[in-house]
């Protein structure tokens, strides 16, 4: 994997969304986006003029530095949507709907993990796919204290306790951990 220290090239979105499957045509959400959109831009030209991207996240002034590179870039398929995912129906995105939720170092910055979890996969349609990739638990030079960090272990057994089933775990980065899980 071609990966860079510090930045946006701590994850590949190429591997990453590869990994999702997203396809062209899909319906996908990256959920807590960010302000750099890292997976959002590389996703809405995978799923090109038919499908959708969502860009999702609690901060309005990401969805506003969004939408400007939105404009300037020209994207008809990519959306902002402010929400709170960690109240259930929250997200002005209807259920049952995406064929991918991407929920990438968002749930180390969520002392609500189950509620927001249940959030991220009202959105996905059955036999879709929500792909999670958080920060591995040990220590590492950058990132989040260990106390955020998400043990792979215990999010694999809350994700079945939601009804999801883990389809692959994988290395998603030096740092980083991914899992596959299909509703």
């Amino acid at each position: 994997m071609n990966e860079k220290t510090g930045g946006a090239y701590l994850l590949n979105p190429d591997f990453i969304l590869e990994k999702a499957q997203v396809k062209e045509g899909n319906s996908i959400a990256g959920l807590g986006c960010g302000s750099a959109g890292q997976f959002v831009f590389p996703a809405a030209r995978i799923v090109g003029n038919k499908g959708k991207v969502y860009a999702v996240d609690i901060m309005k002034s990401v969805l506003t530095n969004l939408n400007k590179r939105i404009e300037q870039e020209g994207y008809t398929n990519i959306e902002t949507v402010w929400s709170d995912l960690e109240i259930f129906k929250a997200t002005k995105i209807e259920s049952e709907s995406l064929d991918v939720g991407l929920l990438i170092n968002t749930l180390y910055q969520s002392e609500q993990r189950a509620a927001l979890l249940r959030e991220s996969i009202r959105l996905i349609k059955k036999g879709c796919y929500l792909l999670i990739v958080e920060w591995k638990n040990v220590a590492t030079p950058i990132g989040p204290p260990a106390e955020a960090k998400v043990k792979k272990e215990s999010l694999k057994q809350s994700i079945q306790k939601l009804g999801l089933s883990l389809e692959e775990e994988f290395e998603a980065g030096t740092y980083h951990y991914g899992a596959l899980f299909i509703k």
